[in-house]
């Protein structure tokens, strides 16, 4: 119960900057960078996560995307759909749970295409456990998170 109030804490810390600067809510970002700086293709053609540069950087969705390799920029420009993090980046359990939370870069997975984050590996071994569940109810969930 109490990591539950550390999650609720967490979405104030990051709800709140995100509502004064005008930046969008549904995309998990730090000062409008998404994913802490962390490459959304790499997962996906590295096999895992890797720091971006803000030397190789994009625009999408209202934020900065940062990038390991321009081939990973390139990939981004020309399908940045195929490489964005399912429910905005924010922890895949944490929205299945009704609420968003922050994520692990280490703690991830891909399935059927899509990227799924994790708060932390702890959170990703529940998660694991009923995956089709959880998207389910991540799916309901998600419209009434994406813009809180």
């Amino acid at each position: 119960m109490q990591r539950r109030g550390l999650f609720v804490l967490a979405v104030s810390a990051l709800v709140a900057p995100a509502a004064a600067q005008g930046l969008p809510r549904r995309i998990n970002h730090n000062g409008g960078v998404a994913l802490r700086g962390y490459d959304p293709v790499a997962w996906f053609a590295n096999g895992g996560p890797r720091r971006g540069s803000p030397l190789l950087m994009a625009q999408h969705g209202g934020v900065a995307w940062h990038f390991a390799s321009e081939q990973n920029l390139e990939a981004f420009r020309a399908s940045a759909d195929g490489f964005l993090p399912a429910f905005g980046g924010f922890c895949a359990f944490g929205v299945s749970r009704g609420y968003k939370v922050d994520i692990d870069p280490e703690a991830w997975h891909i399935r059927d295409g899509r990227l799924f984050l994790n708060y932390d590996r702890g959170v990703q071994r529940q998660w694991q456990r009923d995956i089709p569940g959880h998207i389910a109810r991540a799916e309901a969930n998600w419209p009434r998170l994406a813009d809180t």
